[in-house]
């Protein structure tokens, strides 16, 4: 998930990505068969704290969200 930190730190605070985005970085033509692998990334890094994941602006647990979510920098991330 260091792409994901990498993306995060090169926007605001605030700002957010989109699990594809990352999908995009690291995977090429091929990136849409990795965004379930990069939304499970994102879902371990979530229950530390490092990230967050929202849907529609809400945490939401991503091994459970259907549809589209975010990600966004967690309470662990200076």
């Amino acid at each position: 998930m260091s792409a994901a930190m990498a993306l995060l730190r090169a926007r605001c605070a605030e700002s957010s990505i989109c699990p594809s985005d990352v999908a995009r970085v690291i995977g090429g033509p091929q990136w849409r068969s990795l965004v379930p692998i990069v939304r499970d990334a994102a879902a371990a890094l979530a229950a530390t704290g490092i990230v967050e994941v929202t849907q529609d602006g809400e945490p939401v647990a991503v091994t459970s969200a259907s549809g589209p979510v975010r990600i966004r920098r967690g309470p662990r991330v200076a």
